[in-house]
């Protein structure tokens, strides 16, 4: 390994055991579809944020604080307890604090999930749109 290789990893442990403010883990902001599973049902939800050690989602009907349930999305499948709970018009967000940490391996294949969903979205409007001014069905 090269030393400046060496040096960037050091920094890079140095910098992760070193918690900013309220956040022990940086976050990756996303917004996909997931799945919230609890004990008595299985929600839709809105994954808008991503750790190792939790996860922001944005609900119809956000759990109250406490409860446990499964994140469930691109073969992940993580089990964690909600810390917060914010309810507005229309929906709110829960906080989901992980009870066993996301591995980096399972944080980058969400992030590249994230980025393939968003590239096939912006394909299906284009076709979307295409169609509708070429007048296909």
């Amino acid at each position: 390994m090269s030393t400046s290789l060496a040096s960037d990893n050091d920094r890079l442990a140095n910098d992760a055991a070193a918690p900013v403010g309220r956040r022990s883990a940086p976050r990756l902001r996303l917004s996909i579809p997931a799945r919230l599973v609890t004990l008595f049902d299985t929600r839709r939800c809105i994954l808008v944020n991503l750790s190792r050690t939790g996860a922001q989602i944005g609900l119809e009907q956000p759990l109250g604080k406490g409860e446990g349930a499964f994140l469930q999305l691109a073969g992940i499948d993580q089990f964690g307890s909600i810390t917060r709970c914010a309810v507005g018009l229309g929906g709110g967000f829960n906080g989901l604090e992980f009870e066993c940490p996301l591995t980096d391996r399972q944080v980058l294949a969400l992030r590249d999930h994230a980025e393939s969903f968003a590239d096939a979205e912006s394909r299906a409007l284009r076709d979307e749109v295409r169609a509708w001014v070429t007048g296909a069905k």
